[in-house]
């Protein structure tokens, strides 16, 4: 299979396990290019992986060989690069979220669908060892049928330690935006798309005080909820629950549950790709740890850029795709739009539950 040629625009943090990744794992990438603002930032990622060149975002999106961008900027960025990328006759995938609001959401999958390009974007832990054993789990009736789950994405925020973490209080993030994408994309992936939501928010301190370095005492005005419980009916009939939090000093909540009518089933920390996996079913004295039934337990974030190429070779649908991302944006607005309205939102959208990755050949693990 000739390999796609992808090229990344953004240089920060997150970048190294995609460029390392998408050079040293997914055999049908070829990352050709990447870009950043800062230039210097993106010059060094490619001497550091050994890509062809570095250069401007402009440039990279003129380059004929590229067939996939991956757009790893900030949030307030990601609509503003990916229609952009999607102009120049590109495919696109994007760190989470898909865009800030439903607006630039629906303008990013409208134009794709205009020019026939794909749109995918994170999480893609879902599509790891861990979440994949679930769904087998599931799909098997182990647990018998999904009648509910719950998720909990709880602590005290980023100023202790990130070194920049403004961002995190103003609109495109808070707890929800942040955080909710890995657990809501893995309650669709194991139990299909939401229809109703209902939520309560709220801004517990006003203003944080960052003590990491290099912005030591700098106050930051929150803008966006950092406390939210939402509540929601899945089209399966399952009722699910999540919170999410920057308030909470510290807890021993879970990550995932799902609640079926045979049994229960711990799933793994959405922001991995591994496990471990529980179950404990009617009868059971004991939770019981499942083997892993599918590859890719270690971080391996690129894996949905991978299976995006697979789908521009072979055809089909890709997994990580931007349908199911507006869905999870349209239920994390659903969440905060309640709480204001003091209502249950029907939600437009909609997505395919994706289907689970094929078992892997014992002799490749």
């Amino acid at each position: 299979m000739n390999k796609v040629k992808i090229g990344i625009i953004g240089c920060g943090n997150i970048s190294d396990i995609y460029l390392k990744n998408c050079t040293q794992v997914f055999d049908n990438l070829e990352v050709v290019a990447c870009a950043d603002l800062i230039h210097e930032r993106a010059q060094a990622k490619a001497e550091q992986y050994n890509l062809a060149k570095a250069c401007s975002v402009e440039e990279l999106l003129r380059d004929p060989e590229i067939e996939i961008v991956v757009n790893l900027t900030t949030p307030d960025a990601h609509a503003e690069v990916c229609l952009a990328a999607l102009k120049a006759g590109k495919n696109v995938y994007v760190e989470k979220p898909l865009a800030i609001t439903r607006e630039d959401g629906k303008k990013i999958l409208e134009l794709a669908k205009e020019k026939g390009l794909l749109v995918g974007g994170a999480p893609d832990t879902f599509l790891g060892a861990g979440i994949q054993t679930c769904r087998k789990l599931i799909d098997d009736g182990w647990i018998g049928e999904p009648i509910g789950a719950t998720a909990f994405m709880v602590n005290h925020g980023h100023e202790s330690w990130h070194p920049d973490p403004e961002f995190y209080y103003k609109v495109g993030g808070g707890p929800m935006f942040d955080m909710g994408p890995y657990y809501l994309t893995a309650l669709i992936a194991l139990m299909g798309p939401v229809k109703r939501v209902t939520g309560s928010a709220r801004i517990t301190f006003p203003e944080r005080v960052i003590t990491s370095e290099p912005k030591y005492g700098t106050k930051i005005t929150v803008d966006v909820p950092t406390h939210v419980a939402g509540i929601m009916d899945f089209e399966s009939g399952a009722i699910g629950t999540i919170l999410t939090s920057f308030d909470v000093w510290d807890s021993q909540l879970p990550r995932i549950e799902v609640y079926g009518t045979t049994g229960s089933m711990i799933v793994p920390d959405p922001n991995t790709f591994g496990g471990p996996v529980y179950i404990k079913r009617a009868g059971d004295q004991d939770w019981i740890e499942m083997p892993l039934s599918h590859g890719y337990a270690e971080n391996s974030r690129g894996l949905g850029v991978s299976d995006m190429a697979r789908a521009l070779r072979e055809g089909g649908a890709h997994r990580a795709n931007g349908q199911m991302m507006y869905h999870v944006l349209d239920i994390m607005h659903g969440f905060h739009d309640a709480s204001q309205q003091g209502r249950h939102i029907e939600l437009e959208s909609t997505c395919q539950q994706p289907s689970p990755l094929p078992m892997p050949n014992p002799n490749e693990l």
